[in-house]
C-alpha cells in the first residue's frame, strides 16, 4: 500500500503544503502546514459538550457528528490558510488508533479529497503525530531524543530515534494516564473531562495529604501501572464514607494527580539518563496538565536536558500535529493507496 516515490522537488526548495484532517476520537479536525513546521491553519471543532452528559465519549454519536462537521473544517482550513486545493502537495489523515467509526470518516474524506484532486494520500500514526507536535514551536529539536506521551488511550515512554523512526522503551500495563484522570475525577463529583478539571481543582488542595501509592512493575522499569493508583482512590472514598467522614475532593484530587506525576517523572527522567539523550519531549492530552509540565520541567533543569512541550492547543487532539507528521512520512516517500482503512489498534511504527 505505501512505497517509495520519486518526486520532483521533494529534495528540493520546492514548497510543501499538507493538508491534514484529524478525526480519532472526539474533534473534528483539518489544518494547513507548510514544510513541515508552519502552521497556516489549524481548525478544530470539539464534541466535549455533547459527550460531558453520558461521562466520556460515545463512539456512535462521535462518528454521526464527525460526518457532518467534516467538510465544515477542511473549508475552514482551507481558507484560513488563504489555500486551494490545488496548491495542496499531500492530503495527510489519522487511520489509526482510535475509535474506528470516527477514524473512517476521516480516512473517507481524506480519499474522497485524494480521489478527486489526484493528491497524493498519506496516512498517519495517531501517537506519531502527537511526538510531532513538538516540531511546530520548536523549531531547533531535531531526533534523536526520548517521549512521555500521555493521553487517556496512552502512556507510552518513546525513543525517536529518527523522523517516523521510534522504539517504545515503556507503557502501560493497565490504565492510561488519561484514562485514571478521568475515573477519578467521576469518583469525586468533578465530572468528564477528568484531566482539566482535576488539574484546576489541585490547585486548592494538599498534594500530600492523602499518600496514595506509586506503583512500578517490577520486571519492566519503564513501564505504567495505574489501575492500583485508582483503586486506591475509591477504596479512600468508600472507607470515608463507611466512617461518614468528609471528603476534601481538592485534597483528593491534588494527591492523586502527584502520584500520577511522581511516576511519569521518575520513569521519564530514568529512560533519559539510562538512553544519554539531553533531549526530552512530552505529548499528548495529559502533557498540558500543569502541575506535570512544571515537575518535568524542573526534573530537565536539575539534570541537564533540554525540555520541549507543545502548547496546550497542540496536546490535545489537533490536525496540524497530523500535518506535521505527514510532511515527514510524505518526504520519506509514503503513499497511500484507495485501499487505506481505519486500524484502531495499530501500533507505533507499524505501517499498512
Amino acid at each position: 500500500m505505501d512505497g517509495v516515490d520519486e518526486v520532483d522537488g521533494i529534495n528540493g526548495t520546492e514548497e510543501i503544503r499538507i493538508l491534514a484532517i484529524e478525526s480519532s476520537c472526539d474533534e473534528t479536525a483539518a489544518a494547513v502546514v507548510k514544510d513541515g513546521r508552519e502552521v497556516l491553519s489549524n481548525v478544530i471543532y470539539s464534541q466535549i459538550a455533547l459527550h460531558t452528559e453520558f461521562g466520556g465519549v460515545v463512539p456512535e454519536i462521535a462518528s454521526r457528528k464527525h460526518i457532518e462537521k467534516m467538510n465544515q473544517v477542511v473549508e475552514q482550513a482551507l481558507a484560513e490558510a488563504g489555500t486551494a486545493l490545488g496548491d495542496i502537495t499531500a492530503v495527510a489523515v489519522t487511520y489509526g488508533p482510535g475509535l474506528v467509526g470516527a477514524l473512517l470518516v476521516g480516512v473517507s474524506a481524506a480519499k474522497a479529497i485524494s480521489f478527486a484532486t489526484g493528491i497524493p494520500l498519506v496516512g498517519v500514526h495517531h501517537i506519531e503525530g502527537h511526538i510531532s507536535a513538538n516540531f511546530i514551536e520548536n523549531k531547533d529539536l531535531e531526533p534523536p531524543f526520548v517521549c512521555l506521551v500521555v493521553s487517556g488511550g496512552h502512556s507510552h515512554l518513546v525513543v525517536v530515534k529518527d523522523y517516523g523512526e521510534y522504539e517504545i522503551i515503556g507503557r502501560t500495563r493497565d490504565d492510561a494516564a488519561g484514562e485514571a484522570f478521568d475515573k477519578v475525577a467521576r469518583a469525586i463529583g468533578l465530572g468528564y473531562p477528568g484531566g482539566p478539571k482535576i488539574d484546576r481543582v489541585s490547585k486548592e488542595g494538599n498534594p500530600d495529604a492523602i499518600p496514595f501509592p506509586r506503583a512500578k512493575v517490577a520486571e519492566s522499569v519503564y513501564d505504567f501501572s495505574f489501575s492500583g493508583l485508582k483503586s486506591a482512590v475509591l477504596n479512600y472514598l468508600n472507607s470515608c464514607e463507611m466512617k461518614g467522614e468528609t471528603v476534601n475532593a481538592a485534597d483528593v484530587a491534588a494527591s492523586f494527580q502527584k502520584a500520577v506525576v511522581d511516576v511519569l517523572v521518575d520513569h521519564s527522567m530514568e529512560a533519559v539518563k539510562e538512553y544519554g539523550y539531553d533531549k526530552f519531549a512530552i505529548a499528548g492530552g495529559v502533557a498540558s496538565n500543569s502541575a506535570l509540565r512544571g515537575a518535568l520541567e524542573q526534573a530537565c533543569k536539575e539534570n541537564g536536558i533540554a525540555f520541549y512541550h507543545p502548547s496546550p492547543i497542540y496536546c490535545t487532539d489537533n490536525a496540524a500535529m497530523i500535518g506535521v507528521a505527514g510532511y515527514y512520512e510524505y518526504k520519506k516517500g509514503i503513499r497511500h493507496g484507495y485501499d487505506l482503512n481505519a486500524v484502531p489498534n495499530l501500533k507505533l511504527g507499524e505501517r499498512l
